[in-house]
């Protein structure tokens, strides 16, 4: 029941947003008690808190599965992109805004997490790159890894990017797409053309 419960609310925080759930919404739609969720969490902020634990475990297995199959470095880009955006259920709730508004220390947590992940995925992904001829020689590495951290951070601030402005989706690929510009050689602009032209099919 526990780990219903848990997949319930991540299911209904990430469609509908962490402040509009409450626990008697998520009773209801279990067809179960509030008192059977107190059993397992003993108040919403533990349910938020386990939700999204649970939530950057799931997202991070799945990062390192892309990774491990040792694709071109910008398809992998791509890929995760795609992954992350599904298992978000592509942030029409704006989860992480939410997170960072009524639950901030929960979101400063989740972030140190996701920066360490994202950091080491992002390093391989650069020095591939590098060593296969599609992303520039003598780039700054460790630079060019956190100033992509940072923007992908920024950009799901609704204040610098209102989503009736800028769709999720749109923004996302906007921003990979001009992260991997500012890096690519000729031969990497070729791959990255070929897949943008692919996705517009």
């Amino acid at each position: 029941m526990k780990e219903k419960i848990l997949e319930k609310a991540t299911d209904m925080f990430l469609s509908l947003g962490f402040k509009s759930v409450t626990m008697d919404d998520l009773a209801q739609e279990m067809g179960i008690s509030k008192k059977t969720i107190y059993t397992h969490y003993a108040n919403k902020t533990t349910l938020v808190q386990e939700c999204t634990a649970h939530l950057f475990s799931a997202i991070s297995a799945g990062i390192n599965q892309i990774c491990s199959l040792n694709k071109n470095p910008i398809e992998e880009l791509y890929d995760i992109k795609k992954f992350v955006m599904v298992n978000l259920k592509d942030e029409k709730s704006s989860p992480q805004y939410q997170l960072q508004k009524y639950y901030p220390k929960i979101h400063a947590t989740l972030r140190d997490k996701q920066f360490e992940v994202m950091q080491d995925c992002v390093l391989d992904n650069i020095n591939r790159g590098i060593e296969k001829g599609i992303y520039r020689e003598g780039l700054n590495v460790e630079f060019i890894s956190r100033i992509y951290f940072s923007g992908i951070t920024s950009i799901k601030d609704h204040r610098l990017f209102p989503m009736e402005k800028f769709p999720m989706q749109d923004l996302m690929d906007n921003y990979l797409e001009y992260h991997i510009r500012g890096i690519v050689t000729p031969k990497g602009r070729k791959v990255l053309n070929e897949i943008i032209n692919s996705n517009q099919e």
